[in-house]
Formats: C-alpha cells, structure tokens, sequence
C-alpha cells in the first residue's frame, strides 16, 4: 500500500482580467416587437396590483425565465432601481416546471415604470428599424457599429441590453402564497424594507405573540399564517412546519445472549458531539459521555425518549466492541451528549435556538453527530431553516457536522430525504445494507434540484443483517440511517483531531475513499459519491500503483491556480488516468431560495497544454472562446454551485496512456471563485483538494513522484499514521511546571 502525500506550496493567485463584451443573445435566438409588448403590459398589470396595496412601499416583481438562467444572463438593465443593478434587488429565487428560475425582486414602481418605458422605446425601434425583429446577427452588426440606430430614445448599448434582457425573460408576475398549512409554521418574508414584525402589525397580529429565526424569519400560528396569506399572500417566500416528527427507526428484539462488557476510564480521546434525544446514564460506558439536557425542566420525560440518542453515543464511544465486522481501527471517542428532542414531534424553533448555543458554547469541539431527522419531505424550492443553521454555523465556527440521511420508515417509497439532511455544508450519510445496495428504507435527494445529497454511505443495518448498539435495556439490534452517521462521524474526527487535517481535507479523502475508478456503485441520489470503506487505514492508504495526495489553500482572487505539477512520464507519455475531489464551506443564504450557495469554485484540473489546463471532465466553463453551456447543464454534470467537486475518469481495459503536451508532463489545477451576489463571501475561502492517480500498466511511481514534486518546491511529506498517534497523544499531555 501506498501511503497519502501531503503536498503544500504556493497557490499563485490572479484577478479576473477579462471584461465583459456587448451585450448578445444566443446563435438562433429572436427578439420580437410583439415579446417586448407583451413584457409591457406585464408591468402594467404589476403596477395596477400594487395601486391598490398599501401595505408595503416597495412592490415585488417576479420575473419567470425561459430557462435556468446563469447569473450573466439574469436582468441587467430591466429593474434596475436608482444606483441598485437588478442583481441587487432580488429577495428569492425558486423553480418552476421545466426548470425554470423565477426570480423575485424588490424595486420601487417608479423602477417598474422605467422598465416598461424602456421596454416600449426598444419594441418602438425593433418595429421601425428592424421588421419588428432581431436575431444575434443584426444584434451584433448593431454593436460593431455597423448598423447605426436612428432613434435618440435609446444609446446603442442600452438598446442591447434590453434585447438581451427581454431574450431570456417568459413574462413578469407577481408571487402568491398557496401553500396549506395546518399546524404552526416556521414563516420567511420576502425583504421589502420594511421589518417583519412591523408588517405584522400593520395586518393586526400582535408581533408580542411572535418569536423569531431572524428579521424574516417567524413562528406564526395556524390561524396567523391564514391571516397573512388572506391580507398580503405576495409576502410570504417560505413557509414549513415548525413541528416535525422524527424519521422512524426500525427497532427489533432486545437480546439477552450479548457479554456484559466493560471499559477503562478514558484518557485523553477526542471528543464528538452529538446532538440527539435524551442519553441514559446508566449504561456501561456513562463515563465516556458528558450529557446535558437542553430541554425546558418542566418537560416529562418518557423511557423511550433515551433510547435512540443512547444508542447514537453508544456506537461513537464503543461501536467496535459490540460490531466486530465493523472495527474501523479509530479505537474510543469521548461524547458530549446534548439532549435537544423526545422520541415523538419536535419544534424547528426550539431545535435551532439550542443547536446554535450548543455550538457557539462548546468550540473546542470539531465534529458533531446529528442523527435526528423529519419524516416530512424537504421542500424542493428551499432550504429548511434547521439545514440552513447548520450551514451557518458551520461557516462560523470551522466545525462539521455528520448527520443521518433520515429514513423512509413505515411511508411508501421514493421519498426525499427529510430536514436537516438537506444542509449543503454538512456531511449527510445514507445507509446501504451488507450487500453495498441502498437500504430499503433509504431516501433519496437531490436538494434544490442540482445539490448532491447524500454525500456518501455505509452500512446502518438492514432486514437481512441488523447492527448492534447499546440501549438503556441492553443489546440492541436496529437499522437506520441514524446509526450509519456515526461511523462517519468517527472518521472525520479521527482525521481531523488525530491525523491533523483540516476539515476541508478531511472530507475530500472520505468522499474520495468512497469512489471506485470503475464508476459509482449506485445511485447518486441513494448513495452520494459512493460506500466509505469500513476500516480507516483504507481511507488513508491507496494501492500500490497508485498515488495520491492531498493539499489545501485559501482563495484570495478571482483564479487560485498551480500549473506546476509534475506527474510521472513513461516514453514521453502519461500512464495514468486521474481523479481529484474538492470541499470548502460557503457562505449560503436562505433567502435566496433555490440560488443558496453565495460563492461557487470553477475547478479546473488536467494536463497542461498550448491553451492552458485540458480538464479531465471536459469542463468549458470559463474558458475563453465559444463554448456554449446551459445553466442547467452547468449544475447537472459540472455541479456548478456545489460545495463538492469530483472531476475524472473511469477505468477500463481500453485505456492507454495519455499524451504529454510538453516534455516536463506538467499539469495544472486552476480555481476560478465566483460570486452569487455582490458582497465578498469568497474572500479567504479554504478549500481542501484530493488527487488521485491510477497506473494504466500498475507501475508504482511514487518516489519519482515524491522527487519531481520537490524538485519543483513542493513540500511533501507521507501521511504516517503512527507518527501522527504519538503526536496527537504528546499534544494531549498535562505539563506540570515544577514552582
């Protein structure tokens, strides 16, 4: 076996030189007078609705694209209101049938007039000048001066702005509430300017009565959410049930014929926090486990309401000892055990306010486990607000959370996995049985159309072969994907707090652990990137013939890039193909519904060539020249705006080696960093990267590897399991200073 390289060096970083050109439509494309007209009376319609609203100062427009539009093809003149660009006024994205993106703005009608002028001054030429229509090709003769526009309402760049405007752009609307509700309900309004609280008062609901997630964000009841959507149905961008009932476990016979076993105090083991129902102190390794109840003390507690979050800690502190077959080689945890829920319905509100002081009030620790989960199914047009936490605090506190991919349970299949499961940053884990086939009661993702979930999968016990954990009444043997999160959650903290890497890297080689070069073993949306391996040695160690390392740095530009790695040449060709997987935490906004992530990494990796890095998967995105590519396709097969990036290639016997553009056999790897909105969510973004190499002929090049690398000014050094053991228990010593 080989072991992992760590690689550090230099990232170079350079800012984005290119300048937009004229503004264009596509090849094929026509912008018709009548369109425009249409658009007009659009507008019409909006400001006479909001004539007769005196509730909000500031009207919502929605604008329904034709397709899943690229943030460069959104609005760029249209709604543009006073020195805010239209990108700036947008208050929520969603999807409708097809894809298509509706996205919703807040300008004032005075921006909604000037667009419908605009709009009729453009329609007005394209009628006059142009046989009531244009195409690309007229559109550009027009910016190359070419053809010289006779009217003086509209300056030539002006006039191409609104055609591509109108290009993309179905029709204009307004948004209503529909959704029924029949319980209390966790409540997001859209940002018009004017508080939630406020708007409340002004329809008559005591805003004494609310509590709240954030400005936007509330609890209201029943009965309040129906007054809303009566009174002011265009104020409502979100709603879910603030009540969830726990994805079912399937829970089988206690045995009796399981040894009583026992454990030594512990030492100084690293610690992982789970965040679940009650823990029973009675059982055998109570020592191993700091719990505290996080729930109000006038709360009566059933004997069932420990059994699950005992169950979780058991298989953290002690799992190997009752599943063999499953010993990972992480040896003991510590457990600081935080009860947030019973066994039966629990309260969105309360689940966030409490997650959020547990983690604020316990930064030493760096993985938490979450095995809890909604049955209900997460909305397909956003994220829900205990994901959303999770995302944010993760972003603040440098921490990672495992949590279980939620269960199927007694409901019919398919079924999308259940909050938090859809958190972007998190680490969600599906369960597969001993076969490697999804579990039956597995749930399935995406999020928001284009987000991989889950990440990754292990065994968590099905009908065939349960897993064994301890309750509060003894052995246990259950199934679910409650009980897969914490091996998972065992790995991240033993390659984090144990072998030193960051979270970045720690998740990069788990999810790169659980790729085979001959192509997922499942589904994506049942599996994620594939089954971890069971032992942690097999994490971190690759076959002899391969080799892969793993390094990280920080994005201070628009291109993070190195073109100075020196992949190993045999008769002036590459023997190899290649796989590289990319993490790092964005920066997410709820608000802006399906559009979530503020900061998206273009990850470019390959040979070197005459134009620069030729990618392994073919990716165009940014890349200077024609290359036209939908939005859509862009998220589909690029994962364009996703947080985990796995680029390469999958093995087969007809492979042979690939040609080296230059004699060095150089390749590059370039990170283009680009934002959603206007701020600097991706300023000193870390990301951490895993490359993999596999040898064509199974040749073990290592050591030529490790020398060319250094010979270019890498630093490289094997990832040594026992060196960094006894580094890890050096750092955990108590000096005692002689006085």
């Amino acid at each position: 076996m080989n072991q992992t390289l760590r690689l550090k060096g230099e990232f170079n970083q350079k800012p984005n030189s290119s300048r937009p050109g004229p503004s264009t439509i596509p090849a094929g494309a026509q912008v018709t007078a009548d369109h425009l007209r249409k658009l007009v009376d659009d507008l019409a319609r909006i400001l006479d609705y909001w004539s007769g609203v005196s509730l909000v100062e500031t009207p919502l427009v929605s604008v329904y694209y034709k397709r899943v539009i690229a943030k460069s093809n959104r609005l760029g003149k249209l709604l543009a209101d006073g020195r805010r660009r239209p990108n700036d006024t947008i208050v929520g994205a969603k999807y409708a049938e097809g894809p298509k993106h509706v996205i919703t703005h807040c300008v004032s009608k005075a921006s909604i007039r000037r667009s419908a002028d605009l709009l009729l001054a453009c329609a007005r030429v394209l009628e006059g000048e142009f046989n009531g229509w244009i195409d690309k090709e007229k559109l550009d003769r027009v910016n190359n001066g070419e053809i010289k526009l006779r009217t003086s309402e509209l300056s030539k760049s002006l006039f191409a702005n609104i055609v591509k405007d109108a290009c993309y752009v179905e029709r204009f609307g307004v948004e209503l509430s529909r959704e029924d509700v029949d319980d209390r309900t966790v409540v997001t309004f859209y940002d018009t300017g004017t508080g939630a609280r406020e708007l409340l008062r002004r329809i008559g609901i005591d805003d004494l009565t609310i509590r709240s997630i954030d400005s936007n964000t509330m609890v209201l009841s029943k009965d309040q959410v129906k007054r809303v959507q009566h009174e002011a149905p265009y104020l409502i961008a979100m709603a879910v049930s603030d009540f969830a009932r726990l994805s079912h476990d399937d829970f089988f016979e206690r045995r009796d014929d399981i040894a009583p076993l026992s454990i030594p105090s512990p030492s100084t083991e690293p610690v992982i926090g789970v965040i679940d129902t009650m823990f029973d102190e009675r059982v055998y390794f109570n020592e191993w486990v700091e719990f505290r109840n996080m729930l109000d003390a006038d709360i009566e507690l059933q004997p069932k309401d420990f059994e699950h979050g005992t169950e979780v800690s058991s298989l953290i502190v002690d799992g190997p000892s009752f599943n063999p077959d499953l010993d990972d080689g992480c040896g003991r945890f510590q457990v600081r055990h935080f009860g947030v829920a019973t066994q039966g319905r629990f309260s969105s509100f309360e689940v966030v306010r409490m997650i959020e002081e547990v983690v604020s009030g316990n930064q030493d620790i760096k993985v938490w486990n979450l095995s809890l989960g909604a049955e209900a199914e997460v909305h397909p047009n956003f994220i829900s607000p205990e994901a959303a936490v999770l995302d944010r605090l993760q972003c603040e506190y440098d921490v990672q959370f495992v949590v279980a991919g939620t269960n199927l349970g007694r409901q019919e299949g398919p079924r999308r996995i259940g909050a938090p499961a859809d958190s972007i940053n998190s680490i969600v884990v599906n369960a597969v049985g001993a076969d490697g086939r999804p579990a039956r009661y597995h749930r399935t993702g995406p999020v928001l159309k284009f987000f991989s979930k889950p990440d990754v999968s292990c065994f968590g016990g099905d009908a065939d072969k349960l897993m064994c954990v301890c309750s509060p009444t003894g052995a246990q043997f259950v199934r679910g994907t409650s009980y897969a999160a914490p091996w998972i959650a065992r790995k991240m903290a033993y390659l984090i707090q144990v072998m030193g890497f960051s979270r970045e890297e720690a998740k990069a080689l788990l999810i790169d652990s659980a790729t085979h070069w001959e192509g997922r073993e499942g589904p994506l949306e049942a599996i994620g990137f594939g089954i971890v391996p069971v032992r942690i040695a097999d994490v971190l160690d690759v076959p002899d013939g391969e080799i892969r390392f793993v390094t990280s740095g920080v994005s201070e530009a628009y291109d993070t890039y190195s073109y100075d790695l020196p992949v190993p040449l045999h008769k002036g060709k590459h023997p190899y193909i290649a796989r590289a997987t990319l993490c790092y935490f964005p920066h997410c906004s709820r608000n802006q519904g399906v559009d979530y992530t503020n900061t998206e990494m273009d990850f470019h990796f390959g040979r070197l060539c005459e134009s620069g890095i030729q990618p392994v998967d073919n990716n165009m995105q940014g890349e200077e020249g024609l290359h036209v590519l939908y939005e859509e396709t862009a998220r589909g097969e690029f994962g364009k705006w996703n947080n985990v990036k796995q680029v390469g290639e999958v093995f087969s016997e007809r492979l042979r080696p690939r040609k080296a553009y230059f004699e060095s056999g150089l390749w590059g790897m370039s990170l283009k960093t680009k934002e959603r909105l206007n701020g600097h969510d991706g300023d000193g973004m870390r990301f951490g990267l895993v490359v993999r190499f596999k040898a064509l002929d199974g040749e073990n090049r290592i050591e030529e590897f490790i020398q060319r690398c250094s010979l270019r000014g890498w630093l490289v050094s094997k990832v040594d399991v026992e060196s960094r053991i006894e580094v890890f228990a050096k750092i955990q010593e108590e000096i005692e200073f002689e006085e």
